[in-house]
């Protein structure tokens, strides 16, 4: 593809952008949040539910964060090495080259350590290893 014509290309997606936005704020609606009303409960009955809410409440964090097959397989290996693992080292026990290994793992531990399963521990210069929390 020539320069020219990219540049053609780039200017008129430039100028067709701004009207796209405007037509994308207008067709969507605001909605107004409802607020939910909670009825209080007896006593007795409050203390067997926070029970049940802290035995739950780890459950919901897994359910809740989803994983990518790739992020899954990550995390299990760092789950099996309590000790931590550096990016590398988990790359090679994922069957990865020696040359891919680290990079292939990297962007995985991103994630998992933004999603805070995964603890992200600076050592010495540029060496990193990661935990499971």
């Amino acid at each position: 593809m020539r320069i020219s014509h990219k540049r053609k290309v780039q200017l008129k997606l430039q100028k067709q952008t701004p009207v796209f936005a405007e037509l994308a704020t207008k067709a969507a609606p605001k909605k107004v949040a409802k607020a939910e009303t909670v009825k209080a409960a007896p006593v007795a009955k409050a203390e067997e539910a926070k029970k049940v809410v802290k035995a739950a409440a780890p459950a919901k964090v897994a359910s809740a964060v989803a994983l990518t097959p790739k992020q899954q397989q990550v995390l299990d290996i760092v789950v099996k090495n309590a000790e931590g693992l550096n990016p590398k080292g988990i790359g090679l026990e994922a069957g990865q080259e020696d040359a891919k290994a680290a990079s292939w793992a990297t962007g995985a531990l991103k994630k998992l350590t933004e999603e805070g399963l995964v603890e992200r521990i600076q050592l010495a210069g540029n060496k990193v290893l990661y935990k499971a929390i």
